[in-house]
């Protein structure tokens, strides 16, 4: 049996002890609209930023958890490795990101005739893909 969905977009929830760090990259750096502060059941704190449907949150634990994500990107270990953005401004955000002094582990990279690709690292190693269709 198929889900039935409800909303046609996902909410991304990514844990993290540095949310300063992570909604200047998130909200300052690549420019995703503020929504709203939450104080979770258990102590956690949420920050919601719009993404075009989506919504991603950027969670802070009440006490640290016992791991974190191996680093390395989407060849550093199994599991979700990276999520994808969708633009038209593909330079432009590798500027400001770039100038922001964040990492570029892959550069702009043409895929397909009029399909480019970059990927850029937030401030916990977590990678953001960027596609860009002319």
């Amino acid at each position: 049996m198929p889900v039935n969905l409800t909303k046609d977009s996902i909410e991304l929830g990514i844990r993290t002890m540095n949310p300063d760090k992570m909604l200047a990259f998130y909200r300052d750096t690549l420019g995703l609209p503020y929504q709203a502060k939450l104080d979770m059941p258990g102590g956690d704190i949420m920050h919601r930023l719009q993404c075009g449907d989506c919504i991603i949150k950027i969670v802070k634990p009440k006490a640290p958890p016992p791991a974190e994500a191996a680093p390395g990107g989407i060849p550093g270990a199994t599991g979700y490795r990276y999520w994808t953005m969708y633009v038209s401004n593909l330079a432009e955000v590798l500027d400001e990101v770039r100038s922001a002094g964040y990492k570029v582990p892959v550069p702009e990279t043409e895929l397909f005739p009029g399909v480019s690709i970059a990927i850029v690292e937030d401030p916990d190693g977590n990678w953001v893909e960027f596609v860009c269709q002319s």
